[in-house]
């Protein structure tokens, strides 16, 4: 079988686009090859910074052939009286290729027509492959994009060449006027920038030989090896950080670990602040000591061989002087003040035009962070310790280190706190109200930070719906969804059974309340709800409930954040157990009536009941209590199980009785029935959204 090779050679992408474009490329090419009848046995994706290239391996040499049936014109208008060939068929025949001799009749719906069996032979591949590459480029999505050379293509960067191999033959694209042949290039500065490649399978080799690595998981492989040996070297180790990995994977092509030492004299900053300059703004990595503590160490890669390690690393060196220079500055300049003093200047910090200062917000969040406590019976001192935290929450955002250093939101403000001799607690709070800080990531720890954490999250959500500031397709500037997914972690995770909706109505209220803001409360409520269900809907997703199960528990989303989930799980054990067919036609048909008829005026009466209504009253009156009970204690197993006993006397109490019964007095009973029965379903989930 055959091997095809596209390589796009580009200026230096930015790292961050990398990935997602390489498989996005070949997500495109696969799909494009399959709409055209290639089969093929795999894609082998390679990828630098100067570079996005597919292998397409098992190729066959043309298309399958395709045989297609073609309609024609009516038989009455095809022929004429005489029974020759008239215009209409003529045409057809010509349009098709077939002779008269190859036609068949068949009726459409009583009319017979004329039809043709039309055989489409398959291009050679190369003619197929030529056709389909230009469309993958330009399918290649990027955040920013631009234009060059007076180009009408819009790319991350511009593309210098374009390499494209059938085994050992150049297939040539029409792409915008760039070179295409069997030309690539090795390492901008090791390598030659001009290697024939003869034959596809000599790809691979040829740009190692000239300190290429183009397999991106073999240079992340390589990166770590030597990152982790140089570190143990020095009795050290390295600390998993994928982000940082997948960076420095996609701006060399050649990597090479370089260590590199931290002067002495800034070792008395906390280690955040040698660390961030490190890894955020050089993606140089921190050595740390088998007891967690930073050594005066760090290790960069170089996108280049092993010559003139000393002289690499001494440049280092000196780039990290100048940030940890900075970076003391004002750590030292931030000291000369507390974080309260700080604090005390938030009402000229801005949070949002019409939602006012950060002042403003610290304020909200702490009428809302009583609230929650309250609801939560939490102890004074967690009370006292969220309402200190909350006052110094956003002190750190007017230091210098902040301003310079924007990542580090939180975390300075709990190391200033500590040192203004602030308890603890309160110190922690500070750093985990911005927890979890990415999808994924930790939950606040303590009661404290995570009261403090959902009060800021609420108040910035509630807000910014309330003046119309809503996250629309891919844009979401304020990072709402994941504060709604942070949001709903903590509840879940911390098995608080607090409403959601209450604390929505809480964060809407204090709005009214402390800022004077005037929205169209139900409606900014109603939306705010379908906002964190949405959330709710790809979370349980995530846990592997099928969309069914997911869809019936979120149309009654009664309960905690945690019974949501709780429900989802034991519902899809519940069906996937056994048949419940029966079960669901049941609660299917008791929820069908309910929903055509609304629950009548007035009490039930067991007076009027029948010999044949009885069975289910009791059963049902029998139910209620350890349902209750069973909900309450979060045991949904349990409740469904409860409410599977009804099924055989649900389906006797349909063959028995006439629910709407002539006399209005024995009507209306059955409907309160009904209507009792449907409720104690609907706690649990929707029937009607249950596909079986």
């Amino acid at each position: 079988m055959n091997k095809y090779l596209i390589e796009l050679g580009v200026e230096e992408l930015p790292s961050s686009y990398v990935s997602g474009a390489l498989k996005a490329f070949e997500d495109y090419v696969a799909a494009k090859l399959t709409e055209e009848r290639l089969s093929f046995s795999s894609i082998t994706p390679y990828a630098t910074p100067r570079r996005l290239a597919l292998i397409v391996e098992g190729l066959p040499d043309k298309q399958e052939d395709r045989e297609e049936l073609v309609k024609g014109p009516a038989q009455k208008i095809a022929y004429r009286e005489d029974g020759s060939v008239n215009k209409p068929l003529e045409g057809f025949m010509r349009s098709t290729g077939v002779s008269e001799e190859e036609l068949i009749i068949q009726e459409l719906k009583g009319v017979p027509y004329v039809y043709a069996n039309v055989i489409h032979r398959g291009k050679r591949s190369q003619e197929v492959l030529q056709e389909i590459i230009p469309s993958a480029i330009r399918s290649i999505p990027f955040e920013k994009t631009m234009r060059w050379g007076g180009k009408n293509l819009r790319f991350a960067r511009p593309i210098r060449w374009l390499l494209s191999l059938f085994n050992d033959e150049v297939v040539l694209l029409d792409f915008e006027g760039i070179g295409c042949g069997r030309i690539t290039r090795g390492h901008r500065f090791l390598g030659s920038q001009s290697i024939e490649i003869d034959h596809v399978d000599e790809y691979v080799e040829k740009l190692l030989e000239n300190y290429v690595i183009a397999d991106p998981q073999k240079r992340k492989d390589e990166v770590q090896v030597q990152i982790r040996h140089l570190a143990k070297s020095m009795g050290g180790e390295i600390r998993s950080d994928d982000d940082l990995l997948e960076e420095v994977t996609y701006i060399v092509e050649y990597p090479t670990a370089i260590l590199g030492r931290i002067k002495d004299e800034y070792l008395y900053l906390p280690p955040v602040v040698l660390t961030t300059p490190m890894r955020d703004h050089l993606r140089y990595y921190p050595v740390y000591d088998p007891d967690g503590g930073l050594m005066p160490y760090f290790i960069t890669v170089r996108n280049g061989n092993g010559e003139y390690k000393d002289i690499v690393s001494a440049g280092n060196e000196k780039v990290l002087d100048a940030r940890l220079d900075d970076a003391r500055f004002f750590f030292e300049n931030d000291r000369k003040r507390s974080l309260e003093d700080f604090s005390q200047g938030l009402d000229s910090v801005l949070f949002q035009q019409k939602l006012g200062s950060m002042k403003d917000k610290t304020q909200r969040m702490g009428a809302l962070a009583k609230r929650i406590g309250e609801e939560l019976k939490v102890s004074q001192r967690t009370l006292e310790s969220s309402q200190r935290a909350i006052a110094l929450s956003k002190g750190d955002l007017v230091t210098e280190m902040v301003q310079e250093f924007t990542e580090l939101e939180g975390t300075m403000g709990e190391i200033y706190a500590l040192a203004d001799g602030e308890e603890a607690i309160v110190a922690q709070a500070i750093r985990e109200q911005y927890m979890p800080r990415s999808s994924g990531a930790e939950i606040p720890q303590s009661t404290t930070g995570s009261i403090v954490s959902l009060s800021d999250k609420l108040d910035t959500i509630a807000g910014l719906f309330a003046i119309g500031k809503i996250p629309t397709g891919s844009q979401d500037p304020f990072g709402l969804r994941r504060k709604a997914i942070g949001i709903l972690r903590i509840l879940k995770e911390k098995k608080w059974t607090i409403g959601l909706e209450e604390l929505i109505n809480s964060a809407l209220a204090i709005y009214v309340d402390n800022q004077g803001l005037i929205f169209d409360d139900e409606k900014v409520r109603r939306q705010i709800v379908d906002f964190f269900l949405q959330r709710l809907e790809g979370m349980l997703a995530e846990e592997k409930i099928p969309y069914d199960v997911i869809n019936a528990v979120l149309a009654v989303p009664e309960g905690t954040v945690l019974s949501i989930f709780q429900k989802a799980h034991a519902l899809q054990d519940f069906l996937a157990a056994e048949d419940r067919d029966a079960y669901l036609d049941a609660a299917g048909r008791i929820h069908n009536i309910a929903q055509k008829n609304p629950e009548p005026q007035g009490a039930f009466n067991e007076e009027l009941m029948e010999a044949g209504e009885m069975a289910l009253w009791e059963a049902s009156q029998k139910l209620m209590e350890p349902l209750e009970a069973a909900i309450a204690l979060g045991d949904f197993k349990r409740a469904l199980e409860l409410t599977e006993v009804l099924t055989p006397v649900i389906h006797q109490y349909f063959d028995d009785v006439m629910i709407m019964a002539e006399d209005e007095g024995k009507r209306n009973n059955r409907l309160h029935q009904i209507h009792a029965l449907d409720g104690a379903f609907t706690r649990l989930f929707s029937v009607r959204e249950i596909v079986h």
